[in-house]
């Protein structure tokens, strides 16, 4: 269990978390939504051990330190907004990259078939070979991702992986996080935009506004008209798929 006890987080002089108090646990895929400005990069940021706190922030039997923060990075991969690769290389040394605090000289056999074993697991195996500068950006976030599943992290933490991508590359990209999440037990943070796309694919939502936690759990409890239009400063009608999760339809408010 990862868990958040008074976090306090601060950029300067602004306060872009006050107090929040939350516990996530693995087998889970969570989303964290807000409007731009919330503070959910610098939550994510600060999970990873990149920004100083004040509160405690602990998962299982450690809690984050200042003494320890390299250590507890080891269990985590973080996959920025700005995750792009600029250089000409191979998807698979892209993927490789993932590796890069035990890579060593020379790649090992092993290192080589863990990475292909994890492209083969998202579907884009055929593309070990092709240059990252010439794959889709759809095909590029896949790699990406590939590049930090291979660390077998036991925590997951992405920034808006989908927010350039079209409707389909955004499902494949979701559906291969949840998998990936479940079948390998991790622990799954994401924060996303689209209020929908968090029903679809998070086990639970949380909420981020005025650096409070204004709501959290499963998308029903918490993707509601009372909650959505003064955060979001929308007009909202909320709907049902077949499934029963909400979509969210929204207009300007006036």
């Amino acid at each position: 269990m990862l868990r958040l006890e008074d976090l306090s987080i601060h950029r300067g002089t602004l306060c872009v978390a006050d107090k929040l108090c939350a516990e996530f646990q693995r087998g889970k895929v969570y989303a964290i939504l807000g409007p731009n400005g919330a503070g959910k990069s610098s939550l994510l940021s600060t999970l990873f051990a990149e920004l100083s706190f004040k509160g405690k922030i602990s998962f299982k039997d450690e809690i984050l330190s200042f003494s320890n923060h390299f250590a507890w990075k080891k269990k985590i991969a973080y996959m920025p907004q700005d995750s792009n690769v600029d250089a000409s290389l191979s998807a698979l040394e892209v993927v490789l990259l993932g590796l890069l605090d035990s890579l060593g000289m020379v790649l090992s056999d092993e290192q080589i078939k863990k990475a292909l074993e994890v492209m083969d697991s998202l579907g884009i195996l055929h593309l070990a070979d092709k240059d990252i500068l010439n794959l889709s950006g759809g095909q590029r976030q896949m790699v990406m991702f590939a590049s930090v599943l291979i660390k077998s992290p036991e925590i997951l933490l992405l920034d808006e992986p989908v927010s350039a991508l079209d409707m389909h590359h955004q499902c494949v990209l979701l559906e291969s996080v949840r998998k990936s999440t479940y079948e390998k037990g991790l622990l799954t943070i994401m924060i996303l935009h689209d209020l929908s796309l968090a029903a679809q694919f998070a086990d639970e939502i949380l909420i981020l506004h005025d650096a409070k936690i204004r709501a959290k759990g499963e998308a029903k409890e918490v993707l509601k008209r009372d909650i959505i239009e003064p955060i979001y400063r929308v007009r909202a009608d909320i709907f049902k798929d077949d499934d029963g999760k909400p979509i969210v339809l929204a207009k300007a408010a006036i």
